[in-house]
This record gives C-alpha cells, structure tokens and sequence, in this order.
C-alpha cells in the first residue's frame, strides 16, 4: 500500500488592524486598516479599508487615495444606493462591512389561525445573523440577504465580523460561504483566540481577516492547514 501526500488548503489570512501612523511603514498588503485620521497616506499600502460610520464622501476621498477596496458599514445601512453609486464609478473596489451577531428569538402566542387551540411562534424559523451598527445596536437586519442584496448594486467584497461560537454558526458562515464564495472575508467581532480552525473546517471559510495578536500566531493557529497530510493509497 502507498502512501500519497495531500497538501490541504491553507485558508488566506489578512490582518485586521486599526492605522497607527507611528507605524505607517510597516503597513502592507496584508492589512485591512479600519478608518482614522491620515489613514489615507497609507491607502494604496494596505489590502483595505474598513469605514465602520464612515459616509461616502469619506469612501470616494479614500478611493481617490489610490485605497484597492473600501468596506462601508453604516453608509450602507442607511442609504443601499450608496453601494450603486461608488460601484458605477469605482467597479470591483466597493466592499461591504457587516459586524453581526446571532439574532435573538423571540416567541409569541398565535391566536389567529385555529380558534380551537393557540400555538406560540418563534420570531425567527432558523438561527440566523443580523446586521449592527458601528455601536453595537442591533438593527433586524439579516446577514445574508442583506449582502447579497448589496452585491445586487454592484458590491464585490464583503468582511463580516462575526463570533462563530457554536454548530448554528457554523451553519450560517457555510451558507454565506456558499453565497459568496471567496468574495467574503471573516473576522471575529470581540474575542481573539476563537476556534478559528473550525470555522475553516467546517464553515468552509477560506478568506480570514485576523486580529493583531493572532495574525503573529497565525502559523501556531493555522500549522495544520500548512502541514502535508498523508493517504493511503491501496
């Protein structure tokens, strides 16, 4: 019986960091920098910028910098079309930024429908994830037709900062996966040190925008993915 080695599939990781202008030198194509004062004298450096409030104005001032991609968070939650307008002028450099979190059930009592009995009815049929504002507040809205209702007015990026905690979203993250596919990057929203390998092996995420500390323990974190894998082979 032989023996062929595998190679698997490293996931493609990005560092998501905020601009530190003491350290402007060391930014590069790895980095996702979110948005802050002079982040534009480092826009055609990095991989992205991630406007969380940002207007668009602010998007096309960053675009104009030479940024390869801007991600609108808020912008876009309050007005759709500004995704279409910067897309028509700036196509494939219009990206999406949606912090979320698992939407909370709600159940009410259903009266309506059989006047022989009453039944209580969940607010949502299938966990699922919705959109927040730059401070947390949730707004009803769903991940993913959100997203995909955005790439519908032209948006070709998407960076979703979300804690994928548990086998429900791990099922979600593989329905965006399947959505999107290597358009979409995942983040985590508040913890470092998540169980980043799952989320590859079984949310089948390929594109990963890691905080500072883990992007420096991405070789500790993601060995695994850069290690052959033997086979036996009859």
């Amino acid at each position: 019986m032989d023996v062929e080695v595998v190679e698997r599939s490293a996931p493609l990781l990005r560092r998501l960091t905020a601009f530190d202008a003491a350290r402007a030198a060391e930014i590069g194509n790895e980095d996702f920098l979110f948005d802050a004062l002079g982040v534009e004298t480092v826009a055609a450096e990095c991989a992205g910028i991630v406007l969380p409030s940002g207007d668009e104005p602010r998007a096309a001032s960053l675009l104009a910098a030479g940024a390869p991609c801007v991600f609108l968070g808020e912008a876009a939650l309050r007005d759709s079309q500004t995704i279409a307008r910067l897309a028509e002028t700036q196509p494939g450099r219009i990206g999406v930024f949606a912090p979320a979190r698992r939407q909370s059930v709600t159940w009410s009592l259903e009266t309506e429908s059989n006047a022989d009995f009453r039944t209580v009815t969940p607010s949502v049929c299938a966990p699922t994830w919705e959109v927040l504002m730059a401070d947390g507040t949730a707004t009803g809205v769903l991940v993913p037709w959100w997203l995909k209702a955005l790439r519908e007015l032209g948006a070709t990026h998407f960076l979703v900062q979300a804690d994928v905690m548990d086998d429900a979203d791990l099922e979600i993250l593989a329905g965006l996966v399947e959505d999107l596919g290597d358009s979409l990057w995942l983040a985590p929203l508040a913890d470092e040190h998540l169980p980043y390998v799952d989320w590859v092996r079984y949310g089948h995420c390929r594109h990963l925008a890691l905080p500072e500390n883990d992007y420096l323990r991405r070789t500790e974190l993601f060995g695994e993915f850069f290690q052959p894998t033997p086979v036996e082979t009859p």
